[in-house]
Protein backbone atom coordinates (compact mmCIF):
# COMPACT_ATOMS: atom_id res chain seq x y z
CA UNK A 1 0.00 0.00 0.00
CA UNK A 2 1.43 3.43 -0.91
CA UNK A 3 2.40 5.81 1.86
CA UNK A 4 0.46 9.01 2.52
CA UNK A 5 3.27 10.98 0.92
CA UNK A 6 3.17 8.81 -2.20
CA UNK A 7 -0.62 9.02 -2.38
CA UNK A 8 -0.54 12.81 -2.14
CA UNK A 9 2.29 13.23 -4.63
CA UNK A 10 0.50 10.95 -7.10
CA UNK A 11 -2.32 13.51 -7.13
CA UNK A 12 0.04 16.39 -7.88
CA UNK A 13 1.93 15.46 -11.03
CA UNK A 14 1.37 16.16 -14.71
CA UNK A 15 -1.30 18.76 -15.44
CA UNK A 16 -1.80 19.54 -11.74
CA UNK A 17 1.85 20.45 -11.29
CA UNK A 18 1.77 22.54 -14.47
CA UNK A 19 -1.31 24.36 -13.27
CA UNK A 20 0.29 25.06 -9.90
CA UNK A 21 3.37 26.37 -11.67
CA UNK A 22 1.24 28.58 -13.89
CA UNK A 23 -0.46 30.12 -10.88
CA UNK A 24 2.88 30.74 -9.19
CA UNK A 25 4.62 31.90 -12.36
CA UNK A 26 7.37 29.27 -11.92
CA UNK A 27 8.78 26.37 -13.92
CA UNK A 28 7.97 22.74 -13.22
CA UNK A 29 11.29 22.05 -11.47
CA UNK A 30 10.81 24.88 -8.99
CA UNK A 31 7.16 23.98 -8.44
CA UNK A 32 8.06 20.33 -7.85
CA UNK A 33 10.73 21.22 -5.30
CA UNK A 34 8.40 23.53 -3.42
CA UNK A 35 5.54 21.03 -3.56
CA UNK A 36 7.70 18.29 -2.06
CA UNK A 37 8.82 20.55 0.77
CA UNK A 38 5.24 21.70 1.45
CA UNK A 39 3.74 18.20 1.58
CA UNK A 40 6.55 16.83 3.76
CA UNK A 41 6.22 19.75 6.16
CA UNK A 42 2.44 19.52 6.40
CA UNK A 43 2.58 15.80 7.13
CA UNK A 44 5.24 16.42 9.77
CA UNK A 45 3.16 19.17 11.37
CA UNK A 46 0.00 17.04 11.33
CA UNK A 47 1.92 14.17 12.92
CA UNK A 48 3.28 16.47 15.61
CA UNK A 49 -0.16 17.88 16.40
CA UNK A 50 -1.79 14.44 16.42
CA UNK A 51 0.80 13.08 18.86
CA UNK A 52 -1.29 14.73 21.60
CA UNK A 53 -4.70 13.16 22.21
CA UNK A 54 -6.50 16.49 22.02
CA UNK A 55 -4.75 17.25 18.72
CA UNK A 56 -5.63 13.84 17.27
CA UNK A 57 -9.28 14.23 18.25
CA UNK A 58 -9.42 17.74 16.82
CA UNK A 59 -7.91 16.53 13.53
CA UNK A 60 -10.23 13.53 13.35
CA UNK A 61 -13.27 15.75 13.88
CA UNK A 62 -12.08 18.25 11.25
CA UNK A 63 -11.57 15.46 8.71
CA UNK A 64 -14.99 13.95 9.40
CA UNK A 65 -16.73 17.31 9.17
CA UNK A 66 -14.95 19.16 6.37
CA UNK A 67 -12.47 16.95 4.48
CA UNK A 68 -14.00 13.78 3.07
CA UNK A 69 -11.69 13.66 0.05
CA UNK A 70 -14.20 15.22 -2.34
CA UNK A 71 -11.61 17.81 -3.37
CA UNK A 72 -9.67 15.01 -5.09
CA UNK A 73 -12.56 14.28 -7.47
CA UNK A 74 -12.04 17.54 -9.37
CA UNK A 75 -8.58 18.88 -8.63
CA UNK A 76 -8.58 20.99 -11.78
CA UNK A 77 -11.79 22.70 -10.69
CA UNK A 78 -10.42 23.23 -7.20
CA UNK A 79 -7.22 24.78 -8.54
CA UNK A 80 -9.31 27.26 -10.53
CA UNK A 81 -10.64 28.57 -7.22
CA UNK A 82 -8.43 27.27 -4.38
CA UNK A 83 -9.86 29.77 -1.89
CA UNK A 84 -12.87 27.49 -1.48
CA UNK A 85 -10.65 24.94 0.28
CA UNK A 86 -10.10 27.10 3.34
CA UNK A 87 -6.34 26.59 3.18
CA UNK A 88 -5.48 29.57 5.38
CA UNK A 89 -7.74 28.27 8.13
CA UNK A 90 -6.15 24.82 7.91
CA UNK A 91 -2.67 26.33 8.13
CA UNK A 92 -3.63 28.36 11.18
CA UNK A 93 -4.54 25.14 12.98
CA UNK A 94 -1.69 23.03 11.61
CA UNK A 95 1.23 25.49 11.71
CA UNK A 96 0.09 28.22 14.07
CA UNK A 97 2.71 30.93 14.50
CA UNK A 98 5.28 28.84 12.62
CA UNK A 99 3.75 29.61 9.22
CA UNK A 100 6.15 32.48 8.51
CA UNK A 101 9.19 30.29 9.21
CA UNK A 102 7.78 27.55 6.99
CA UNK A 103 7.18 29.97 4.13
CA UNK A 104 10.72 31.33 4.36
CA UNK A 105 12.19 27.83 4.51
CA UNK A 106 10.22 26.55 1.53
CA UNK A 107 11.09 29.67 -0.42
CA UNK A 108 14.79 29.33 0.29
CA UNK A 109 14.78 25.63 -0.57
CA UNK A 110 12.91 25.97 -3.85
CA UNK A 111 13.66 29.44 -5.16
CA UNK A 112 10.17 30.81 -4.51
CA UNK A 113 9.66 34.03 -2.61
CA UNK A 114 7.89 33.69 0.73
CA UNK A 115 4.62 35.06 -0.65
CA UNK A 116 4.41 32.43 -3.38
CA UNK A 117 5.43 29.74 -0.89
CA UNK A 118 2.53 30.87 1.28
CA UNK A 119 0.19 30.71 -1.72
CA UNK A 120 1.33 27.14 -2.44
CA UNK A 121 0.91 26.12 1.20
CA UNK A 122 -2.63 27.48 1.23
CA UNK A 123 -3.47 25.65 -2.03
CA UNK A 124 -1.98 22.30 -1.05
CA UNK A 125 -3.25 22.14 2.55
CA UNK A 126 -6.84 21.19 1.53
CA UNK A 127 -5.47 18.51 -0.83
CA UNK A 128 -3.35 16.98 1.95
CA UNK A 129 -6.37 17.07 4.27
CA UNK A 130 -8.55 15.57 1.53
CA UNK A 131 -6.20 12.59 1.10
CA UNK A 132 -6.08 12.10 4.86
CA UNK A 133 -9.85 12.39 5.17
CA UNK A 134 -10.40 9.87 2.39
CA UNK A 135 -8.07 7.39 4.11
CA UNK A 136 -9.82 7.96 7.42
CA UNK A 137 -13.15 7.14 5.81
CA UNK A 138 -11.94 4.16 3.78
CA UNK A 139 -9.99 2.58 6.65
CA UNK A 140 -12.39 3.50 9.45
CA UNK A 141 -9.68 5.33 11.39
CA UNK A 142 -10.45 6.80 14.80
CA UNK A 143 -8.37 9.56 16.43
CA UNK A 144 -5.86 7.09 17.88
CA UNK A 145 -5.30 5.12 14.67
CA UNK A 146 -5.11 8.38 12.70
CA UNK A 147 -2.33 9.55 15.00
CA UNK A 148 -0.59 6.21 14.51
CA UNK A 149 -0.81 6.50 10.73
CA UNK A 150 0.70 9.99 10.78
CA UNK A 151 3.42 8.90 13.20
CA UNK A 152 4.39 6.04 10.88
CA UNK A 153 4.43 8.44 7.95
CA UNK A 154 6.80 10.83 9.69
CA UNK A 155 9.08 7.94 10.65
CA UNK A 156 9.04 6.73 7.04
CA UNK A 157 9.99 10.19 5.74
CA UNK A 158 12.82 10.42 8.28
CA UNK A 159 14.10 6.96 7.34
CA UNK A 160 14.17 7.81 3.64
CA UNK A 161 15.62 11.26 4.24
CA UNK A 162 17.54 11.26 7.56
CA UNK A 163 18.11 15.01 7.37
CA UNK A 164 14.34 15.47 7.55
CA UNK A 165 14.31 14.59 11.25
CA UNK A 166 16.41 17.55 12.24
CA UNK A 167 14.71 19.85 9.77
CA UNK A 168 11.18 18.95 10.85
CA UNK A 169 12.18 19.12 14.49
CA UNK A 170 13.72 22.56 14.24
CA UNK A 171 10.92 23.80 12.00
CA UNK A 172 7.91 22.52 13.90
CA UNK A 173 9.12 22.80 17.48
CA UNK A 174 10.31 26.40 17.40
CA UNK A 175 8.42 29.45 18.53
CA UNK A 176 8.52 30.85 15.02
CA UNK A 177 11.99 32.41 15.03
CA UNK A 178 15.09 31.62 13.03
CA UNK A 179 15.90 30.19 9.63
CA UNK A 180 15.55 26.58 8.56
CA UNK A 181 17.35 24.97 5.62
CA UNK A 182 14.70 22.87 3.90
CA UNK A 183 16.78 21.93 0.86
CA UNK A 184 16.72 18.24 1.75
CA UNK A 185 12.93 18.22 2.02
CA UNK A 186 12.69 19.82 -1.40
CA UNK A 187 15.02 17.16 -2.84
CA UNK A 188 12.95 14.42 -1.22
CA UNK A 189 9.76 15.77 -2.77
CA UNK A 190 11.33 16.15 -6.20
CA UNK A 191 12.56 12.57 -5.97
CA UNK A 192 9.03 11.33 -5.28
CA UNK A 193 7.62 13.37 -8.15
CA UNK A 194 10.29 11.89 -10.39
CA UNK A 195 9.38 8.39 -9.23
CA UNK A 196 5.77 8.90 -10.31
CA UNK A 197 6.28 10.91 -13.46
CA UNK A 198 9.64 9.88 -14.82
CA UNK A 199 11.25 13.28 -14.36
Amino acid sequence: MPSLMETIMSQLGGDTLKKLGGQLGTDEKTTGAATGAVVTTLLGALSRNASRQSGAESLSNALSKDHDGGVLNDLSGFLNNPQIGGGDGILKHVLGNRRGVVEKGIGAASGLDAGKAGQLLSTLAPIVMGVLGKQQRQQGLNASSLAGLLGQERESIERQQPAAKGILGSLLDTDGDGDVDMGDLAKHGKGLLGKFFGK
